[in-house]
C-alpha cells in the first residue's frame, strides 16, 4: 500500500526542481570559473556536463527518497547503509561545514554587491595580515581580510538569527519575495543583455589572453571550475523530499527532473552568454560582481544598479530560508540525542527552535570570518559530495538488501547513471584535493579548503562517542 497521498502533479514538481536549484551563486562564480578555464566553449561545457552529473544524482536520490519517504532525507538513507556513525558524520557536517559555510557564502554575496552602492571599509595591507590564525595541514586564516564586507555579512546573519528567533513566520515572507526577485534579475540580464545588441558574438569564441592549459592542467581546471557550477546547481537534492508525494512518479518523477534541470541549464548558459556577450574572458574573469558589471556595459550605471539591488534582495531572502531551514537539522538532532539536547528545545515564549537558529547563526558568522565566497563555496559543495558520493553507493546496496521494498520511482538505466555518478564523483573530489593542496603550495591560496572541511567533518568523530555514551541505557 502506497503510504502517502499523490497530490503533486508534473508542473508542480518542475517548479519544484527549478526553484530549489536556482541561486545566488549564478552571480559571481562564472567570474571565477572565467579565471580558472579562460576558454568560453569549456565554460559552456562546465556547466552542461554539471547540469548532466546534477540530473543523474537526482535520479538516484528520487528512488531513494521514494524508498524512504520519511522526515530525515539522506541522513536516513546513510543510516539504513552504512549505520549511526556514518550517518551521525553526515548530520554534523551539515552543521560544522555544509549549512553553514552555505549561508556564510550567501552572506558573502550579499555584502559583496551591497559595496555597488556605498565604499565598505578595509584595511589596508599589512593591517590585514597582522592577525593570522595558523591551523596545520589546513593553512592560514586572516581575520582581518576584507573586513568591511565581513561585518557586514555578519550583520546580515546576526539580523535574520535574530527575526527567526522571535517569528518563524516572520521569515517567510521575504523567501516570497526574494524568489520573485530573483526571478526578475535572471529574465533582466538575459533579454536586457543578449537582445541589446551592444557586445559580441566574438567573444562566445575568443580564449582569455591567458589561455595556455593543456593536458592534465586543462583537466585539473575544468574540475576546479566544475566547483562553481555546482555551487549554482545545488538544491537538485531536495527533490527526494516529495519523490514519495508525485502523481505517477514512474513517469512524472523522471520528466520533472530532466525537465527541470535542462531548465536549469538553459537558464545559466544563457546567462554566461549574457556575461561573455559584454566582457570578454579576460574582463570576465576580473569581474567579481560580474552580473552588475555586465548590466552596466549595456544599461549604464544605473542598470548596474538595478540588477545589483535585485541581487541583494535575492541573497536576503537565500539567507533567511537557509537558515531557518538548516536549523531544523540542529533541533532534529538535538531532539533525538545525537547533538547537544539544548539544540533540541522549543522556546517557550516564541515558540521557535530559538537555540539551534542561534548555533546556526554564530556558526556561519566565524565562517564569514574565516574566508571569501570562493573558499567558502568550495569548502561546502566539496563536503556535500564527499556525502553525495557515499549516498549514491547506498543504492547498490539497498537493492540488494531490500529487493522487495516498494518504490515508486527506480533510476533506469540501471546500474550504468549511478556508476557514471559515482566515477565522475570520485575524479572531482580526487582532483579539487590535489588542486587545493597545489594552490596552497604554490601559495595561490591561504587555506587548503577541501581538507579545512575535512578536518571540521572529522572533529565530530569524538562527539559521536560522547553522545553515544550520554545515551546508552543506564
Amino acid at each position: 500500500m502506497d503510504p502517502l497521498k499523490k497530490n503533486i502533479g508534473l508542473w508542480s514538481a518542475i517548479s519544484i526542481v527549478i526553484g530549489s536549484v536556482i541561486g545566488s551563486s549564478i552571480f559571481m562564480k562564472p567570474a571565477t570559473m572565467a579565471g580558472q578555464l579562460g576558454s568560453p566553449p569549456l565554460l559552456i561545457a562546465v556547466w552542461r556536463i554539471a547540469g548532466i552529473i546534477s540530473l543523474f544524482g537526482g535520479m538516484i536520490f528520487a528512488e531513494l527518497g521514494s524508498l524512504f519517504p520519511e522526515t530525515g532525507g539522506q541522513y536516513i538513507y546513510l543510516q539504513k547503509t552504512y549505520g549511526n556513525f556514518i550517518a551521525f558524520l553526515y548530520g554534523w557536517s551539515t552543521i560544522a561545514v555544509i549549512n553553514t559555510a552555505g549561508i556564510a557564502s550567501v552572506a558573502f554575496v550579499f555584502a559583496e554587491y551591497s559595496g555597488y552602492f556605498y565604499h565598505l571599509p578595509r584595511f589596508d595591507p599589512v593591517t590585514e595580515h597582522a592577525i593570522k590564525l595558523h591551523i596545520t595541514f589546513v593553512g592560514d586564516i586572516f581575520p582581518l581580510q576584507n573586513f568591511g564586507v565581513k561585518m557586514l555579512a555578519i550583520s546580515i546573519i546576526g539580523g535574520l538569527t535574530l527575526v527567526n528567533y522571535i517569528s518563524v513566520r516572520s521569515g517567510n515572507a521575504i523567501q516570497l519575495i526574494a524568489t520573485l526577485v530573483k526571478t526578475a534579475a535572471l529574465v533582466l540580464m538575459i533579454f536586457g543583455i543578449l537582445f541589446s545588441g551592444s557586445g559580441s558574438v566574438k567573444n562566445f569564441f575568443t580564449d582569455s589572453s591567458q589561455f595556455h592549459l593543456s593536458g592534465w592542467s586543462l583537466f585539473a581546471a575544468f574540475m576546479a571550475a566544475t566547483t562553481g557550477a555546482f555551487a549554482s546547481y545545488d538544491g537538485w537534492v531536495n527533490v527526494n523530499m516529495v519523490a514519495g508525494e508525485i502523481k505517477d512518479p514512474h513517469k512524472n518523477l523522471s520528466k520533472s527532473l530532466v525537465i527541470g534541470i535542462c531548465a536549469c541549464i538553459t537558464i545559466y548558459v544563457l546567462i554566461n552568454l549574457a556575461y561573455m556577450y559584454v566582457l570578454p574572458m579576460d574582463k570576465m574573469a576580473a569581474s567579481p560582481l560580474v552580473a552588475s558589471v555586465a548590466a552596466e556595459k549595456i544599461m549604464g550605471v544605473s542598470g548596474g544598479r538595478i540588477i545589483a539591488l535585485l541581487i541583494i534582495i535575492s541573497t536576503f531572502g537565500a539567507t533567511n530560508v537557509n537558515l531557518l531551514t538548516n536549523a531544523w537539522i540542529v533541533f532534529a538532532m538535538g531532539e533525538d540525542g545525537t547533538f547537544f539536547s539544548w539544540a533540541g528545545r522549543v522556546h517557550r515564549r516564541f515558540n521557535t527552535p530559538g537555540n539551534s537558529i542561534i548555533v546556526m547563526g554564530v556558526w556561519s558568522s566565524l565562517f564569514v570570518i574565516s574566508g571569501s565566497f570562493d573558499a567558502l563555496a568550495d569548502m561546502f559543495i566539496f563536503m556535500s559530495w564527499v556525502f553525495y558520493g557515499l549516498t549514491a553507493i547506498s543504492i547498490f546496496t539497498l537493492r540488494k538488501k531490500m529487493p522487495g521494498a516498494y518504490r515508486p520511482y527506480k533510476v533506469k538505466p540501471y546500474p550504468l547513471i549511478p556508476i557514471i555518478f559515482i566515477v565522475f564523483t570520485l575524479f572531482y573530489l580526487a582532483t579539487t584535493l590535489y588542486g587545493d593542496i597545489s594552490d596552497y603550495n604554490k601559495g595561490l591560496s591561504p587555506v587548503i579548503n577541501s581538507v579545512f572541511g575535512l578536518v571540521l567533518t572529522a572533529a565530530g568523530i569524538p562527539l559521536y562517542g560522547y553522545f553515544k555514551k550520554q545515551n546508552r541505557p543506564k
